[in-house]
């Protein structure tokens, strides 16, 4: 713990942002981190609560040992404090800026709505490492003459990939992209993390011996029994990026689009990259109709109003949730409230308990969103139809699960897939139906967090030492 009468004496402070007219007119991070002192004092408002949820597993999947780091920081020990930070997270830079921080949903003082600013604190120390060249490879110093080959770099095989080599195994990543990241890199605007953090922690992987292979498709320009046969054993960590259908008529018209293909397009553009061969989307001068609720809706909320566009309006099926859950009967657990993402306080109007109809078109152009209010179960209520206008529709209701017509078309059948249509495996070993073929992260357990695809890449690279050498020292 920090403080013993810490809780009492301070007050919760959290990140300020750049006004929102100055932010959206540029892609750059636009939080003001605190100083040092500043996050040593929300640190020491970390109390002795008896059992703190925040690290278990309500809080955070990577178990990171959030009392023990907070009290270290409090101490001024900022060194030990990123060492017992990278015990449990490869990558605390990443997680402190775009993971939702369910573990300051789990912290006791959130019962009084003042949790301790956990996330920022995480981040402070990761770039506080950096700056004071704490952060440096730690290659394995004997190799274990195993070959293990990771499908996918975005955090789950990133995590894998790292923890394999500083086990001392020979480590080659996979990557279809460019570059390494997947959607931390592709998906998630430069607003919310920007990318060199990404480039830097490849420069380390690379120094542990990780050799990371660009452009390659696995399934396509390469088999996995190829990767098998090459291999001792094969991750793959390749996402679930197959968007779920609004199932909506009119997504064929000029005008809509799926909201990863506007994500990354941008996300190119910002990287300096090709955007490929589809046609620009741009929001600039338009009315833009955003359909979906969740994190990658607000993506492209934010991504909107930089580039110009004239309105930017959300819809979202399920009704207006509260602005104060009930804490007895939720907490510690993530809470359904009512949450205002700092895209959406740029400007964005939001529509609850609005179903989306059909798409309107002329002459094969969309020009506006038809909507209606639902029921408690969600079903339109007849009398209810709107139309709202709309030069840009951008689907955005999440994902299905892993493209199927890459490796999983190619395996023939032999890789088995659950009812979710996720690659099969569970968390004791991550053995798939193949065999040498592991599974982690969200191609096998659905979309989901980057804290969940850190934890699960961590715990297959164990799984996968233990079964190359019969013993392993990797954390659980």
């Amino acid at each position: 713990m920090g403080k013993v009468t810490g809780f009492l004496e301070i007050d919760r402070q959290e990140q300020k942002y750049q006004p929102a007219s100055d932010r959206i007119r540029h892609f750059r991070e636009f939080t003001i981190p605190l100083n040092d002192q500043e996050v040593a004092n929300q640190a020491a408002r970390c109390m002795d609560c008896g059992i703190p949820f925040c690290h278990g597993p309500t809080g955070c999947p990577v178990n990171n040992q959030i009392p023990d780091w907070n009290d270290l920081v409090f101490q001024d020990d900022w060194d030990l404090a990123l060492q017992n930070l990278h015990s449990t997270n490869n990558f605390p830079e990443f997680t402190g800026r775009i993971c939702p921080a369910p573990c300051e949903e789990a912290c006791t003082l959130n019962l009084e709505d003042v949790p301790v600013n956990i996330k920022s604190i995480e981040q402070a120390i990761a770039d506080k490492g950096y700056k004071e060249g704490w952060i440096v490879p730690e290659p394995a110093s004997t190799k274990t003459g195993k070959a293990v080959a990771v499908v996918g770099s975005g955090p789950a095989g990133m995590a894998a990939a790292q923890q394999l080599a500083r086990a001392g195994h020979t480590v080659h990543l996979y990557e279809r992209e460019p570059k390494a990241g997947g959607l931390m890199r592709y998906g998630i605007p430069d607003f919310k993390m920007e990318k060199h953090y990404i480039d830097r922690r490849v420069e380390q992987m690379e120094a542990e011996g990780v050799t990371f292979h660009y452009g390659v498709d696995v399934g396509k320009t390469v088999s996995l029994d190829e990767l098998a046969e090459r291999h001792d054993a094969v991750i793959l960590c390749a996402g679930a990026e197959r968007p779920r259908d609004p199932g909506v008529t009119g997504m064929e018209y000029d005008g809509c689009h799926w909201a990863m293909e506007y994500l990354v397009q941008q996300n190119r553009r910002v990287g300096g990259e090709p955007e490929g061969t589809e046609a620009p989307i741009w929001a600039g001068g338009k009315h833009v109709i955003v359909i979906g609720g969740g994190d990658t809706a607000s993506d492209c909320v934010g991504t909107a109003f930089r580039q110009g566009a004239l309105s930017v309006t959300q819809l979202d099926i399920r009704p207006i949730p509260p602005h104060k859950e009930d804490k007895l009967t939720v907490w510690p657990y993530w809470p359904t409230k009512f949450r205002t993402s700092s895209s959406q306080a740029e400007g964005a109007e939001r529509e609850f308990s609005a179903a989306t109809l059909a798409l309107v078109a002329d002459e094969g152009k969309v020009t506006g969103v038809k909507c209606a209010r639902v029921d408690e179960k969600r079903h339109p209520i007849e009398g209810t139809e709107f139309i709202i206008r709309a030069d840009l529709v951008l689907a955005a209701i999440g994902f299905s699960g892993p493209l199927l017509d890459t490796f999983v078309a190619q395996a023939d059948g032999k890789l088995e897939l659950d009812g979710r249509t996720n690659v099969k495996a569970n968390t004791e070993d991550y053995k798939t139906s193949i065999d040498k073929v592991f599974a982690a992260g969200d191609v096998r357990r659905g979309q989901s967090l980057v804290v969940w695809a850190i934890r699960e890449g961590r715990q297959a690279a164990r799984a996968v030492d233990e079964y190359l050498m019969g013993t392993t020292n990797l954390p659980q």
